[in-house]
């Protein structure tokens, strides 16, 4: 990603008086899997705690009763979360790595066909044939160079960034246990209708303001 660089232009409107600023901007790592976990975990960590609370609310009178389960549906969901997001991420993980080292030796094999291929998607994309074949021999030139632009151009991913499973298991379980975690707040300083009132509402409101 390119560094934040601000570029003043001295570009004219119409009547060619005020000149425009433009910056070139950075944007955010949208495809590591992180933001996607985080979303799902507090999600599900508020829909799952706060039925079980209200349903151990309804069958037990006593606070205590609500908070241990309460607080075992945190650890237990929590735990399961990060299990699932990690195997889930570490497969696609290795289902990239798998297809970029069979990228990589069709490039030391196949050079040419590759070249023609990667020749092909750049006339596809709008330029001429000659020069499509000359960006597509000036991207051969470099192995490292050459498997990441295939790999962007015919996979759709980067070599660089397929994923990190540690990382996405660490956001899921941390953020399950944060939407749980609200719900059962009312039951640490009260009990009976308010408190199960005040569950629901937090549930409600903190939902919505995930959504």
């Amino acid at each position: 990603m390119a560094d934040d660089v601000l570029e003043h232009a001295h570009d004219h409107d119409h009547e060619g008086e005020q000149p425009h600023r433009h910056m070139v901007h950075r944007h955010r790592d949208v495809t590591g899997g992180t933001a996607r976990a985080t979303v799902f975990g507090v999600s599900d960590g508020l829909v799952s705690n706060v039925a079980l609370i209200l349903g151990v609310a309804a069958a037990a009178s006593t606070r205590s009763s609500v908070l241990v389960a309460g607080v075992a549906g945190l650890l237990a969901g929590a735990a399961s979360m990060a299990a699932g997001e990690y195997v889930s991420m570490k497969a696609q993980s290795e289902l990239v790595e798998r297809e970029l080292e069979i990228e990589r030796r069709s490039l030391e094999r196949q050079p040419q066909a590759e070249t023609q291929e990667l020749a092909a998607i750049y006339r596809n994309r709008g330029l001429d044939a000659a020069r499509a074949m000359e960006m597509a021999e000036a991207v051969m030139v470099d192995p490292e160079v050459a498997l990441e632009v295939h790999a962007r151009e015919e996979l759709g991913v980067d070599p660089d960034e397929t994923g990190n499973p540690v990382a996405a298991a660490v956001s899921s379980f941390v953020a399950f246990a944060i939407g749980a975690l609200i719900p059962l707040f009312p039951w640490f300083f009260a009990e009976g209708n308010g408190a199960i009132v005040a569950s629901a509402i937090l549930g409600l409101v903190s939902a919505a303001a995930v959504g």
